[in-house]
């Protein structure tokens, strides 16, 4: 994969749009809050690819992991891997890998498209996040909860949400995608 420029700007700037994502807007609903990251990381596929969506995710991560604040909250450091939701956090990278795959294998990128491949790409990010959630919140914190309590605090509460953020990036993906093609037909 040969990364330009542009390629590395524009995936640096969709690693900065997430962590605004997780800063910009948190809402507390229990171990997992409400943020923007899963419409960045959802565009950041849509727009970037396969590859480049998922290297800003990287990118996003390993800022936090160094020490930047930019997971929810504020927060970084490598102590966030025992956090509950760090599994979201690489639910982002395989999601944005996910979307990005399905974006570019399609014939057009109608809506209809591009919100199947959010649609796939935020599956995938609950089946990494759930799981590690989950063994965390038990086995880590050795909290007595149910599977189900689990699900419907870092799960159930987020899909409608989740499904208008995928929405927008369809939507917004739509719109984009004709002008950095035509951009790059220009350079």
């Amino acid at each position: 994969m040969k990364i330009t420029t542009k390629s590395m700007i524009l995936t640096a700037f969709f690693a900065g749009l997430t962590a605004v994502g997780s800063v910009l807007l948190k809402i507390p609903v229990g171990p997992v809050p409400i943020t923007l990251q899963v419409f960045f990381t959802a565009l950041s596929g849509i727009i970037l690819g396969s590859k480049l969506g998922a290297l800003s995710q990287i990118v996003y991560v390993a800022m936090g992991l160094i020490g930047l604040p930019v997971f929810a909250g504020g927060v970084g450091g490598v102590s966030h891997i025992f956090s509950p939701t760090f599994g979201y956090l690489l639910g982002f990278i395989i999601g944005a890998y996910i979307i990005g795959m399905i974006s570019e294998k399609q014939k057009s990128n109608s809506f209809l498209n591009l919100f199947t491949a959010t649609l796939v790409g935020l599956f995938a990010i609950y089946a990494v996040g759930f799981p590690y959630l989950y063994i965390v919140l038990t086995r880590v914190n050795n909290l007595d909860v149910t599977f189900y309590s689990v699900l419907k605090s870092g799960v159930l509460i987020f899909i409608p949400g989740d499904l208008v953020k995928c929405l927008l990036a369809a939507v917004l993906g739509v719109q984009v995608i004709p002008i950095l093609k035509k951009e790059m037909l220009r350079n």
